[in-house]
């Protein structure tokens, strides 16, 4: 069996939608067709006002509230986003925090976990709400799964953000797994690795960095930028692509 094309149309659950890069995803899918399910976990205001515009724009969007880091929050999400918009053909994993910054032998363990929690655990829950509701094999009629990963993977990330870099290795390395295990269940699942990017992650003191020299193309990358590549990998002109992780960090 093939994968099954994510068609321009039905409903795409974007984590962390509300803000930088998350909302610049938001905007990219509902212009291409899609409805969006914009969650978020406490930008209620921002994640109304995108969805307002997007609804004004002639789109279809819900902003959906849930805290990826609370297993018990995640299957709401998927129902309601269902029962707002209509079926499940894609999901974004992109919600995701920095955790403290701290050098290893200063980490706190209840911060560690936090970061574990929405970065991996979260990703990977989300996942599974998605596979059952997209996969054959549950009598769902295929779709693709992007999750965020980031340069910082394979770079090993800034000083005091090691573990942060950790919990995006272990994104890699889930994407690729869960691609293998439902490839021929009509599911296709890979990674965006974004570099610096213009959003509050990103002080002016890295961006200076960037500009200087940290950044072979010399400037920091834009959320539009990333965006694309979300939606090239969602959209069937991808439908051979699996498994895969696009860097889009200007040559960083």
């Amino acid at each position: 069996m093939t994968a099954i094309d994510t068609p321009a149309s039905g409903t795409i659950v974007v984590t962390g939608g509300a803000r930088g890069i998350g909302q610049a995803i938001c905007r990219a899918l509902a212009g291409a067709g899609y409805a969006v399910a914009i969650n978020y976990a406490h930008s209620a205001a921002q994640a109304d006002e995108l969805a307002q515009a997007i609804r004004a724009a002639g789109g279809r969007a819900a902003a959906i509230r849930a805290d990826i880091g609370d297993p018990a929050q995640i299957p709401g999400l998927f129902a309601a986003a269902e029962a707002e918009l209509g079926p499940l053909v894609g999901l974004v994993n992109n919600a995701g925090i920095l955790g403290d910054k701290a050098r290893i032998d200063e980490l706190d363990a209840a911060g560690l976990a936090t970061l574990l929690a929405v970065n991996v655990t979260g990703s990977i829950l989300a996942a599974g709400e998605a596979v059952r509701r997209l996969s054959t094999r549950h009598g769902g009629k295929g779709g693709a799964i992007v999750n965020i990963s980031s340069v910082a993977a394979r770079l090993g990330g800034l000083p005091g953000l090691v573990p942060y870099a950790a919990t995006k290795g272990a994104i890699e390395t889930f994407t690729k797994g869960l691609a293998t295990e439902v490839a021929r269940e009509g599911v296709r699942v890979n990674a965006v690795a974004p570099g610096l990017t213009a959003t509050d992650m990103v002080s002016p003191e890295t961006a200076k960095y960037a500009a200087e020299s940290g950044v072979p193309m010399g400037r920091v990358g834009t959320p539009d930028e990333i965006a694309a590549a979300v939606l090239y990998l969602l959209s069937p002109a991808a439908s051979y692509v699996t498994g895969a992780s696009l860097t889009v960090s200007g040559g960083r």
